[in-house]
């Protein structure tokens, strides 16, 4: 779907552990979770100081069986969670059916059956041999629609994220500004393609509050693709959060 810029270092994940057999329990906090502890830049939502754990509902396979175009700007805000890391959404991408950027207009391959799968599952897949992209899959089963993860506010969890990305840092376009860092920041590998988002344990799409402002521009890397799918503005951002990626220039508010 989109191409990333390819990365000076490459970083080898230490968990290619298959989602069937993390069945991990977690366990809700009882103390509320202040956010602006854990990290030094603001927050991705200004209105989101406290978040209690308990509150954190993993959101059903009907909130993704939508059309992508619909779902994109609907995650923003949301959560991702994998064993003590958790991903605040940011900035996402829509790839339709009818779309010549979407993996999609090649059928079902061994590679691509997961976006034909069921809304509410994972598509991962490897990009220029070292980016692991997670996309949700959209719509209904068949049409072959998902939502690119291009960027993410990290919540809980900083020290594995650090770990994962081989990068001791902090800074929103170093850690986790790109649709690879977020693969790699949740340790995933294309044995979570097809995994079902909305079961607990493993990997988890959580609810969260709606941004107060969004912004959107055309998607990133899709050259290839026909001009008007070039042109659309089908990427979506949180305004004025710094974990967005570049080009931050091409995002207006609508």
């Amino acid at each position: 779907m989109t191409r990333p810029q390819r990365s000076k270092r490459r970083i080898k994940s230490n968990s290619d552990e298959n989602p069937s057999q993390s069945k991990v329990n977690f366990r809700a906090s009882k103390a509320k979770f202040k956010l602006k502890t854990q990290l030094s830049p603001e927050l991705p939502i200004s209105n989101n100081s406290q978040i209690n754990y308990q509150n954190l509902a993993i959101l059903g396979p009907d909130f993704c069986s939508i059309d992508a175009l619909d779902l994109a700007p609907l995650l923003l805000g949301k959560f991702l969670r994998r064993d003590d890391v958790i991903l605040q959404i940011t900035e996402v991408e829509a790839y339709r059916s009818n779309d010549s950027a979407c993996h999609g207009r090649f059928g079902v391959t061994a590679r691509t059956a997961p976006v034909f799968g069921p809304g509410g599952h994972a598509y991962v897949y490897l990009c220029y041999g070292l980016h692991m992209m997670l996309n949700i899959v959209a719509d209904k089963e068949g049409v072959g629609a998902a939502v690119l993860i291009r960027s993410c506010a990290p919540v809980s969890g900083l020290t594995t994220i650090q770990q994962r990305r081989g990068q001791i840092t902090d800074k929103p376009v170093v850690l986790l500004a790109g649709p690879g860092k977020v693969g790699q920041a949740l340790g995933l590998s294309t044995e979570w393609s097809n995994h079902p988002l909305y079961v607990p344990g493993g990997l988890e799409l959580l609810d969260g509050p709606k941004p107060e402002k969004i912004v959107v521009g055309p998607r990133v890397g899709i050259n290839y693709a026909l001009p008007e799918h070039v042109n659309a503005l089908w990427r979506f951002a949180v305004a004025g959060s710094p974990w967005i990626s570049a080009p931050k220039n091409s995002l207006r508010l609508p």
